[in-house]
């Protein structure tokens, strides 16, 4: 009798390890991905039959893609920028409007779907005031801390590949919508 209590106790501790694991992520990503994609087609059904959107958080850091998720979630952040270059060496497509991507917080949790509505290729020195508080969540000097913040990034992952920041680096510019809220 003692045995059996043992082996049902491991059978249970298994079931449940499994049931969780398989709850919390499907092929690597979060449940809450594809929860929010179905509410979203559910109530959206011109949508239902498109793919599952990329699922990804902004910055590499917990603390500043937490806080970046929760911008967006307020539709204070509405842009991102990446760097030209790391299209072109990956020959990669720039974003198009209309795609649709379901930005997470950094643990992968599903945050938000927004929806890419301008894209467009502007040298770093020619980053606007408007487009920085899209793209920074705040009207509380934008563009001096875009600046500060892209290029400091910008800067850290060109030295890792020998290049060097310049001026009239060419950025590209996303500019998107908040379309599903958490």
């Amino acid at each position: 009798m003692r045995h059996l209590a043992i082996i049902l106790l491991i059978i249970l501790t298994n079931c449940k390890s499994d049931t969780k694991t398989e709850s919390q992520t499907k092929n690597g990503i979060d449940k809450s991905v594809y929860d929010m994609w179905s509410n979203y087609t559910a109530s959206h059904p011109e949508f239902q039959t498109d793919e599952l959107p990329e699922s990804w958080y902004f910055h590499n850091y917990e603390d500043d893609a937490n806080r970046l998720a929760e911008l967006i979630l307020n539709s204070k952040k509405q842009a991102g920028s990446g760097l030209y270059t790391w299209y072109k060496d990956a020959n990669a497509a720039l974003p198009k409007t209309g795609v649709k991507h379901i930005i997470t917080d950094f643990n992968g949790k599903a945050k938000a779907i927004i929806e890419i509505r301008k894209v467009d290729t502007v040298p770093f020195n020619q980053i606007t005031k408007e487009y920085a508080e899209l793209d920074m969540g705040t009207t509380i000097e934008p563009l001096k801390k875009w600046k500060k913040a892209h290029w400091d990034f910008f800067a850290t992952t060109l030295e890792q590949n020998g290049d060097t920041p310049t001026e009239d680096m060419l950025i590209v510019c996303e500019q998107f919508k908040t379309i599903w809220p958490e």
